[in-house]
């Protein structure tokens, strides 16, 4: 695969996040790579959500494997870590739902497959300014990119892509928390998802193509119907509860501000 278009190298963005959780239940979600400066230096970490990993006695991350500086397709490394919920940093505000790992701590665990890792990370630049914001219509395209309901293409270790429009505006915080809402079939698998504000259309000029990192999915929206279902997986008689296609997404600059929490608490800086 040549990795000429900007959604190709959006595949290599996120890693699959399997848990084996403390009750002896299992869990799935999505991480993704997310690069920073820290004094100067690039400093990469993986993010997800809090609820993803918080309660797991095992994690495993789901790697392709890289030769030469390219993706070896279908080539799958699986990095297990022990005591996996602490080895995350977890925003201070435990409402916050967001928990970041620095990369250099796989480092170890990715030495010992002797073998190399692909991803590719999204900057930290990629986050909108106010004015950028500012510029932004109430409705937006939007790409997100995980596992939703555990769902990806196993052979080739390739996640879902899929698309949508913002539901309330960016400029807003939704019930006034720094958050918004994506009106697209968000499924859980789907956490962690990083989401973009994604314009990629040929004919229009470069000046308005546009590429921004909006946030992470958190979570999805249900209706509860107690009456008999149709058509669906619920029992005749019940309650029942059904997705509206709402996700709630954690906005960008909170990534941002748990990086800089991260850097005052760890490094001192």
């Amino acid at each position: 695969m040549q990795l000429n278009s900007l959604s190709k190298k959006l595949l290599f963005n996120t890693v699959r996040i399997d848990t084996l959780l403390e009750n002896g239940s299992e869990g799935a979600g999505t991480g993704f790579f997310f690069n920073c400066f820290l004094s100067d230096n690039p400093y990469p970490f993986l993010v997800t959500n809090r609820h993803v990993v918080e309660l797991a006695k095992v994690g495993t991350l789901s790697f392709t494997a890289a030769h030469e500086g390219a993706p070896v397709i279908g080539k799958r490394l699986d990095v297990s870590i022990a005591d996996f919920a602490n080895q995350w940093f977890y925003h201070p505000d435990p409402e916050i739902d967001l928990a970041i790992m620095p990369l250099a701590l796989l480092g170890k665990s990715v030495q010992a497959l002797n073998e190399n890792i692909y991803f590719h990370a999204i900057d930290i630049d990629l986050i909108p300014s106010i004015e950028q914001l500012d510029a932004f219509d109430a409705l937006e395209s939007v790409l997100f990119v995980g596992y939703p309901n555990g769902v990806w293409d196993n052979v080739n270790l390739m996640p879902i892509m899929r698309r949508g429009t913002t539901a309330t505006s960016l400029l807003l915080d939704f019930e006034g928390k720094r958050e918004f809402l994506i009106d697209a079939s968000v499924y859980p698998g789907s956490s962690g998802s990083p989401v973009f504000l994604y314009n990629p259309e040929s004919h229009l000029s470069p000046e308005s193509r546009k590429f921004y990192f909006l946030g992470v999915v958190s979570a999805v929206f249900f209706r509860e119907d107690d009456k008999a279902a149709v058509g669906g997986s619920c029992a005749v008689q019940g309650s029942c509860n059904e997705m509206i296609d709402l996700g709630l997404v954690i906005k960008a600059d909170v990534v941002r501000e748990t990086i800089r929490y991260f850097a005052t608490m760890k490094l001192g800086i």
